[in-house]
């Protein structure tokens, strides 16, 4: 074994780490680097035997200490690997920890790999402004892998069961030693399953999952927007062994409304009004979600005012009531006038004196 020159650079952490903060660590990259994720890897597997090393002398109270002084077994900054104890210290040792982390005897025994839970999917819906507003139920095909009908998840040929593996016993892993530590790891016979399949299922090749094309209907709440994920909970793949499955999410793609945007809780309208009514002001009929309504828009109003209509916009999902519609006003400036038109303007002009711009010139000069 390679000595560690500064475990607490070995596993990240500061030197007045706390007992909590160097075991969470050593949990950490003990996962990422342990032989059975990385099979091959000789660096991973040489990383791995050296947070080893450094959480051996971490976890030691005595070890640390004297690791600290710069003294004692340690020497100039290395340390002797025949010196530490495995399972030493207030921490637990790592047959505790690798137990924890895959599953393994680590020295106290194990058992068979559990039933897995299966994988999440997720499929893509396509509905229209009004049904995102409204809800829908939407129809969706989904390819996943579901239980065999034949053996009913079980692997084995209808009539047959698995058998306990002779290797493992039942137990699911195997311990290997390496120098002064004994690893475990899945059986290389039964993959950590703990059973041996003799006959295996004509259908599935053994494996308890067959691929199949699942069709379901997908309600889709009012209020949903674009991205949106909606669940369908035990609709996901088959787990592994037996396993329960996984849930499926619709993610919602809504089409763009040819009169509504999109504003978080809300929509926004632009809603165009002529120069005499912003001038004079009037009553006019703008759309909501379920018709029209009238509004008010008093004289005098400015390009770009925006309008309100509280608890007209889309429901929100949480069940709290509905959004608001904003309705941005925008003066509408006709690209060419008739004469009889340009004679009014001209006649409006010279009744309507003042330069609207002085005040701004003014703070030029």
């Amino acid at each position: 074994m390679a000595a560690v020159r500064d475990p607490y650079k070995a596993l990240g952490v500061d030197k007045k780490a706390s007992d909590e903060e160097i075991k969470k660590a050593y949990r950490k990259l003990a996962r990422k680097h342990h032989p059975d994720a990385n099979h091959g890897d000789e660096k991973s597997e040489e990383r791995f035997k050296e947070i080893q090393e450094a959480y051996s002398i971490l976890s030691d109270p005595e070890k640390r200490k004297a690791y600290d002084s710069g003294g004692g077994i340690f020497g100039g900054g290395g340390f002797d690997p025949g010196s530490f104890r495995t399972g030493a210290g207030g921490f637990g040792g790592f047959g505790d920890i690798l137990s924890d982390l895959f599953g393994g005897g680590g020295g106290r025994g194990g058992g068979a790999q559990r039933p897995e839970r299966g994988r999440d999917l997720e499929t893509e819906v396509h509905i229209s402004f009004d049904q995102a507003m409204e809800g829908a139920q939407v129809p969706v095909t989904v390819p996943l892998s579901a239980p065999c009908p034949t053996c009913r998840g079980t692997g084995a040929k209808p009539g047959t069961q698995p058998t306990i593996c002779p290797r493992c016993q039942g137990r699911g892993v195997e311990a290997e030693s390496q120098g002064l530590f004994s690893i475990t790891q899945p059986c290389r016979q039964c993959g950590g399953t703990g059973t041996e399949i003799k006959e295996p299922c004509s259908t599935c090749d053994g494996s308890g999952r067959t691929r199949q094309v699942k069709r379901y209907r997908v309600n889709i709440p009012a209020g949903v927007r674009e991205g949106s994920r909606v669940r369908l909970a035990g609709k996901g793949e088959a787990g592994p062994r037996g396993g329960p499955p996984g849930d499926l999410y619709a993610v919602t793609h809504v089409s763009e409304s040819p009169i509504f945007r999109r504003k978080g809780d809300h929509l926004e309208v632009e809603v165009p009004i002529t120069i005499p009514e912003a001038i004079r002001g009037a009553t006019i009929e703008v759309p909501t979600l379920s018709g029209t309504k009238r509004i008010r828009v008093p004289p005098g109003t400015q390009h770009g005012t925006v309008q309100r209509l509280r608890g007209e916009g889309p429901p929100r999902l949480s069940g709290r009531g509905r959004g608001d519609i904003h309705y941005r006003l925008s003066i509408d400036v006709p690209s060419s006038l008739s004469k009889e038109q340009a004679d009014v303007v001209d006649e409006l002009a010279t009744v309507i004196d003042g330069n609207p711009r002085e005040r701004l010139l003014s703070q030029r000069r």
